[in-house]
């Protein structure tokens, strides 16, 4: 069995990053503030969470109106991705707090959006940000309906994957809640990555049971029963705010690392890829509307990709001022720092590569 990691250089160029890493923490010093989550940060993610739980509870026990209950479907929808983007990814980086146990309280949220903790993690913090665009190790270019990868082989089913492709990003987190996790604490119990995480895959298999189980009896069949809808208007409108989450979390992922300006890599028969792993992020990563502040609020600051990536361990709240020493300090090592000035500059860019 192949090691799931990959191994990179860590000869080339090793000064860039310890560079960095000195200019950042200089950066906070002098300062005096942490890298942890702050007022404003705090008050973002109640704001977050109210905009998922107060739909909720208004549907299922003071709207009587249908259209209201319509409303509050959507605006569950922006809160799952609200959750997804802004919350539950910080919390499962261990960059929310210092607090171990605050971590993990905010992480369990992914729970109340339908998904498994452990397999983010995994899927997530272990594979994609260690073995980023690298085919056959990132499991973000995992997916058999649509090609990701120049390094992947072309099937003639792919030829119209750009136009497909916004569906299927869509349904993502139906494909978590029905089929996904399972098939993923199976396939992770193989590679022993499973264990590494503190789980056996019988404990794992009856969490997710469990977890899902209350998820379905809240979040679907109490509105089917409590709320004035029909059960089978209930059923489109949960797949509506599944869809609406499902496709903001893939528009914001993907054109920060599946665009034409980034590279892609094959490791070779060893594991083993060219760079060192902060100059590999660097030329796997693209950031995009860095300038807008209330875009950059509601994404988590997911749209400073680069320095999520270098600084997975530091809040995104402040993405934004590092961001100035990230490019700065790249530069100076010639090292490219890619960039689109828009978000629809960014999609434009994934939706081309993937066509072409």
């Amino acid at each position: 069995m192949k090691s799931p990691l990959v191994k990179f250089d860590v000869k080339n160029k090793p000064e860039f990053f310890i560079e960095l890493k000195k200019r950042v923490n200089t950066y906070f010093e002098e300062n005096n503030i942490s890298k942890h989550a702050n007022l404003k940060m705090k008050i973002k993610t109640a704001v977050m969470l109210l905009a998922y739980f107060v739909p909720l509870i208004l549907m299922v026990t003071v709207v009587t109106a249908p259209i209201w209950c319509l409303v509050c479907w959507l605006i569950m929808g922006l809160g799952v991705a609200g959750i997804g983007l802004s919350v539950m990814h910080d919390a499962n980086h261990g960059a929310y707090s210092n607090n171990a146990t605050v971590n993990k309280v905010l992480a369990f949220s992914l729970n109340f959006l339908g998904g498994y903790p452990i397999n983010w993690t995994i899927q997530h913090n272990v594979l994609h940000h260690t073995s980023t665009n690298v085919d056959g190790y990132d499991e973000d270019l995992h997916t058999p309906l649509i090609r990701l990868s120049p390094d992947q082989a072309y099937q003639k089913k792919f030829r119209f994957q750009a136009y497909y492709a916004t569906f299927l990003y869509g349904i993502m987190t139906i494909y978590w809640l029905i089929a996904k996790d399972i098939e993923q604490v199976i396939r992770y119990e193989k590679l022993n990555l499973l264990s590494r995480q503190g789980k056996t895959l019988k404990r794992a298999l009856a969490e997710i049971i469990f977890h899902k189980t209350w998820y379905l009896m809240l979040v679907l069949f109490l509105p089917m029963f409590a709320s004035p809808l029909l059960w089978w208007q209930t059923l489109l409108c949960f797949f509506m705010m599944h869809f609406i989450g499902g496709l903001i979390l893939a528009l914001i992922f993907q054109p920060a690392h599946v665009v034409e300006e980034t590279s892609f890599y094959a490791a070779d028969e060893k594991g083993s890829v060219e760079n060192n792993w902060a100059i590999h992020q660097l030329y796997t990563t693209s950031n995009f509307a860095q300038k807008s502040k209330w875009f950059s609020w509601y994404v988590g600051g997911l749209n400073f990709q680069i320095e999520h990536h270098l600084f997975p361990n530091i809040c995104h709240i402040h993405y934004s001022e590092i961001s100035k020493i990230v490019k700065s300090t790249a530069l100076e090592f010639n090292l490219p720092y890619h960039e689109q000035k828009t978000f629809f500059g960014a999609l434009k860019s994934h939706y081309s590569l993937i066509n072409r």
